[in-house]
């Protein structure tokens, strides 16, 4: 729908948002707030505005904006790449298709990581080296970098493009240290430069080839960021051959994955060099963030 086929009737705030409504209850789980921030972006109003005054009519411009808008999300496209952004945490990125959406799910992985870096010795905080391994949009590399004012972050990536955004993100909330890009292949980059860190965290892609590729997100969001290989451990069974010689002792990884695939991530990560493994349920209670803690010497 284009802004000369909307009626008068549709050139108010409210009777947009009604037109909306009942475009999206279909494709979003909440619709009212999909409508209201596509609207808020049109309009360049707060929601708290939209909805106090309704009867506020919208010009041709931002009405035929909007209708542009909600048509593509009708059909699936994701609201934050229409908006550009994503909120994480406490913080909104900039979100292309050329990164995964963050989810929610991921706040529980920077949590748990915030939580183990206060629960550390305070002679060591200053010396704490992170790795953020798959960084896509940065969301977790700059909000544990600036929550964390003490980490040396390094994020890594295997698509030159995600990390545009991610450097891009950097940029708009910069940390106390600036934070370090290498482009490749898991950990490759950082042991090349032979670092070793004290903490590792990773949102890799951990969904089965054959149900991403089915998925209706895959439409949209990279594939690259989602294909988990044959069984969706591919990569994290990559990953945690590397992590011995990337973490100190003492040192801890946090990898999220998919629902139900905690005993097998737990079965591929034993061994002398790991001290305590262990997953961690997500709000639902499904398995989420695979938990790795280095023996210390």
């Amino acid at each position: 729908m284009n802004a000369d086929r909307l009626t008068p009737a549709l050139r108010t705030v409210r009777d947009l948002r009604r037109w909306a409504l009942q475009r999206l209850m279909a494709a979003s789980p909440t619709p009212g707030l999909a409508a209201d921030l596509l609207l808020g972006a049109a309009t360049g109003h707060a929601r708290a505005f939209l909805l106090a005054y309704g009867e506020t009519p919208v010009p041709d411009e931002y009405a035929s904006r909007f209708a542009g808008w909600v048509e593509r999300a009708a059909a699936g496209e994701p609201i934050a790449y229409l908006l550009g952004w994503r909120g994480f945490y406490d913080l909104e990125f900039e979100v292309t298709p050329d990164v995964l959406i963050p989810r929610p799910e991921t706040e529980l992985l920077l949590e748990a990581a915030l939580e183990w870096a206060r629960a550390r010795p305070a002679a060591q905080e200053a010396a704490l080296d992170v790795v953020d391994i798959g960084t896509g949009s940065g969301a977790l590399a700059v909000s544990f970098a600036r929550h964390w004012p003490q980490a040396r972050m390094t994020a890594i990536d295997a698509s030159p493009a995600a990390l545009a955004v991610a450097r891009r993100n950097a940029a708009r909330w910069p940390a106390a240290q600036p934070i370090r890009f290498l482009q490749g292949d898991l950990l490759s980059p950082a042991l090349a430069l032979g670092l070793r860190c004290d903490l590792v965290m990773a949102n890799l892609p951990y969904i089965p080839t054959d149900e991403a590729a089915a998925l209706p997100v895959s439409r949209w969001e990279p594939m690259l960021a989602l294909d988990g290989g044959p069984d969706g451990l591919l990569l994290v069974r990559r990953l945690l051959d590397m992590l011995p010689d990337a973490l100190r002792p003492g040192g801890l990884a946090l990898l999220e994955i998919g629902a139900g695939q905690g005993a097998a991530a737990l079965a591929l990560a034993g061994g002398p060099q790991v001290s305590r493994a262990r997953v961690l349920p997500d709000y639902a209670g499904h398995d989420r963030i695979v938990l790795l803690e280095m023996a210390a010497r």
